[in-house]
């Protein structure tokens, strides 16, 4: 099966796809990406619904025998069902629908957040050209608004207290437990990959979690987190 995926630097969703392909021994082509530039949007999938539309924006794109796959949980889930190895998803329908739950609520408001965030902190650049290859009106307008340095004061205190929240929940969610879900999973790459980098961003969010801090480093010590750590440029 030839499969192909495309990637930007390891955080966010890319390090999230990239450590499920490493924990689930998956072989593909890996084609580093400079989604910070837009390079995503010149693709030759670009033009693909699922690819144009997806949620996430500016993730990876993984290419099955030319079926192109977006957004990242999705991605790790299908992942998950082709390789080999520990499960990243609990057998347990319960357990199983508990971690969707967990990663959907990181997906819709911990990653806006935290993209939006680091963007201000690392601004990305968007010419007229790039601009004209995206899809998604909204995603085109999203592009815009930060290419021309107009972030918002009450959408930068609203994405402060949501990654505020994030860690608020996963210092209490690790109460008893080393994982989120019990045992390592989807739900501790997600989670890792969008708020690891908040930790230099917004200190103040996750000071005095003790829980939240050890769990930091055991994700970032897991062999195919570091794996996927390690490719960075």
């Amino acid at each position: 099966m030839r499969m192909t995926l495309y990637h930007g630097e390891p955080n966010g969703p890319s390090l999230t796809v990239l450590a499920a392909l490493f924990a689930k021994e998956v072989e593909a082509e890996l084609v580093h990406i400079d989604l910070a530039s837009g390079a995503r949007h010149t693709l030759s999938c670009a033009q693909e619904p699922q690819v144009a539309m997806s949620v996430e924006g500016e993730g990876p794109v993984l290419v099955v025998e030319g079926e192109a796959m977006t957004d990242s949980v999705f991605i790790g889930c299908y992942l998950d069902d082709v390789g080999r190895g520990a499960k990243l998803r609990p057998a347990d329908p319960y357990e199983r629908w508990e971690t969707m739950r967990w990663c959907r609520q990181m997906i819709e408001r911990t990653a806006p957040a935290a993209a939006y965030l680091g963007c201000r902190a690392h601004r990305p650049k968007a010419d007229a050209a790039l601009l004209e290859r995206i899809g998604s009106v909204d995603l085109r307008a999203r592009w815009e608004q930060i290419g021309a340095g107009s972030f918002s004061e009450a959408h930068l205190t609203d994405s402060r207290a949501k990654i505020r929240q994030a860690a608020e929940r996963i210092e209490a969610r690790l109460d008893g437990r080393d994982w989120l879900m019990g045992t390592f999973g989807i739900a501790d790459l997600e989670s890792y990959a969008w708020l690891a980098g908040m930790v230099r961003l917004l200190p103040g969010a996750f000071s005095g979690k003790p829980r939240t801090a050890a769990w930091l480093e055991r994700a970032r010590a897991r062999p195919a987190v570091a794996q996927a750590l390690a490719l960075s440029r």
